[in-house]
């Protein structure tokens, strides 16, 4: 398997974006499923705004500073879905595909993090 490249990781974190959106429109409109929805949606669409800010960044630092907070997003967004499911407020049928997705976008920007902070100089 290839490296990841960054308009691949753009296009990856956009389309996440976007799967965060149909998912916050699918929740119920109780008062729980709107605030824990409305604050998915803040983590889950800050993962690609953020991202893409990250590869626009003007310094090295400013890139990691980015990561660093793509990172937060992407976790923040795993507990939201973890507590959409707990709550059974979302079928694990519907929240699983998001989550995994999430993590799987975690364990690559926090790995990008580790590595972009060790090429420091």
């Amino acid at each position: 398997m290839g490296t990841v490249g960054a308009e691949d990781l753009r296009q990856r974190t956009k389309r996440f974006a976007l799967l965060i959106v149909k998912l916050s429109q699918q929740l119920t409109h109780g008062r729980e499923a709107r605030v824990i929805g409305d604050q998915l949606l803040r983590a889950g669409t800050a993962v690609a705004a953020n991202y893409r800010a990250a590869c626009r960044g003007r310094s090295r630092a400013e890139f990691i500073a980015k990561l660093g907070i793509v990172v937060e997003e992407a976790d923040e967004t795993v507990f939201w879905c973890e507590l959409l499911e707990e709550a059974g407020i979302a079928t694990p049928e519907v929240i699983q595909p998001v989550m995994g997705e999430a993590r799987e976008l975690l364990a690559i920007f926090s790995a990008a993090r580790k590595t972009a902070k060790a090429r420091k100089v």
